[in-house]
């Protein structure tokens, strides 16, 4: 799209062509609580926002939730992490800028190329695990490691959104008793309200691996309660996963 284009992108509220300094290009993704759209900064350059919507902009939890995840992607710089570059969770609609990473993300990636074999599954298994180890060495837990936050950029993985990451100095996420995040990704101590600690997110690694390696979610799908009892026993399935990593993946996903 042409940076000089004054029309407002199709699909767009008007209202929100532009998002404080920055011109809304397209939409990334969007969930319950907030949508991510392709945006263009003053010199042109892509960007993601992460903006609530409009009727969750008025919530105080949830600028709260935003404000942690600013102050938390602040503590983490590393090229496997979408980095945040400027946010106002303070303005009429609140939001968070990070670094655009042009690449699916892993499930799309998946779904569109087949799973992921040899070199290309040891290179992604190798390109999470230092992403992990900048967020953990910047006392972050992530929480929710899953396909759908990790992008494939170039071969190469992205972590993104950290809106429910557990800083480790920080128990006001903890104290509310609130589960967040997908069912079948969500490590059984997240679920059993268990003190979360960076295997919590390698529990989330060898999730996000094995749906890599498979084209499968480990812990199958189908009813949310029976997707959680299976995690909670360690019931997954590493059918099709390379047995060279196989034994590495049913280790970290074991209760």
């Amino acid at each position: 799209m042409s940076t000089s284009s004054t029309t407002p992108p199709a699909g767009l509220p008007a209202a929100y062509d532009t998002l404080g300094p920055y011109r809304l290009a397209g939409l990334l993704g969007e969930g319950g609580m907030g949508v991510v759209y392709l945006g263009l900064d003053r010199a042109g350059r892509a960007v993601a926002i992460k903006a609530l919507r409009p009727h969750i902009a008025g919530d105080p939890d949830a600028r709260a939730r935003l404000a942690r995840e600013v102050a938390t992607l602040e503590r983490v710089q590393h090229p496997r992490v979408a980095a945040v570059l400027d946010a106002d969770p303070e303005g009429e609609r609140p939001y968070i800028v990070t670094r655009y990473a042009p690449g699916p993300p892993l499930d799309d990636y998946v779904t569109t190329h087949g799973p992921f074999r040899g070199e290309a599954l040891l290179r992604l298994a190798r390109g999470l695990h230092d992403a992990l180890g900048a967020i953990h060495a910047a006392g972050v837990v992530h929480r929710d490691l899953k396909p759908g936050n990790v992008l494939v950029v170039d071969d190469d993985p992205v972590v993104i959104d950290f809106g429910i990451a557990h800083v480790a100095d920080d128990v006001r996420l903890t104290s509310t008793g609130l589960v967040m995040g997908t069912p079948g990704y969500l490590s059984p101590e997240v679920l059993s309200g268990a003190p979360v600690t960076e295997a919590t997110d390698w529990w989330g690694w060898a999730s996000t691996l094995a749906y890599a390696a498979t084209g499968a979610p480990p812990f199958g799908r189908g009813r949310v309660d029976v997707i959680l009892d299976r995690v909670r026993s360690g019931q997954h399935d590493l059918t099709g996963v390379d047995a060279r990593m196989r034994p590495l993946l049913a280790a970290a996903l074991a209760p």
